[in-house]
């Protein structure tokens, strides 16, 4: 995970992917995908970045540093106490075309919530796909090369400048 961005070998993300339900918002260097139904991906809708006017993400928890380690003690401590796992908080990726807006929701990826910094970086870089100054097929490839593993927040930071070329 790099930001808003699950980034997996063969697929990037905006939040997590694709769970049980088989629902997840895929990132290609054509545009967006909203993945449903089942296991082969299908049912879904596309949108070129072309068709976009903008893509931004509305309610994704978001933290300073400090803060973010504290929610992310006190969902561990609630996660054993009630004996299992928290659903994730839900985001809205809310895409701008010509014909109106499109609102996608996705689960957050984030363990608590996001870093304030990775938070704003991501919301350029989907600027970034909209505009065609940069695209998916970046992390696509870093991805590949990381092999699932996850930076460290100051190296995530860094990934997105890079990838936003700040």
């Amino acid at each position: 995970m790099v930001g808003l961005f699950w980034i997996t070998a063969d697929a990037v993300y905006v939040g997590a992917p694709p769970g049980t339900e088989g629902r997840g918002v895929r990132l290609t260097g054509q545009g967006v995908e909203a993945v449903r139904g089942g296991a082969d991906g299908t049912g879904g809708r596309t949108w070129t970045w072309a068709e976009l006017r903008s893509a931004t993400v509305e309610g994704a928890p978001v933290r300073s540093a400090s803060r973010r380690r504290l929610s992310l003690a006190v969902d561990t401590v609630l996660t054993v106490a009630l004996g299992g796992a928290i659903e994730p908080p839900q985001m809205i990726l809310r895409l701008e075309t010509a014909e109106g807006a499109e609102e996608l929701r996705v689960h957050s990826a984030a363990a608590a919530a996001y870093v304030e910094e990775e938070f704003i970086l991501s919301q350029d870089l989907l600027a970034r796909f909209v505009d065609g100054t940069a695209s998916p097929v970046t992390l696509a490839e870093w991805g590949r090369v990381a092999d699932g593993t996850t930076p460290k927040p100051p190296a995530r930071q860094a990934l997105l400048r890079e990838w936003t070329g700040t």
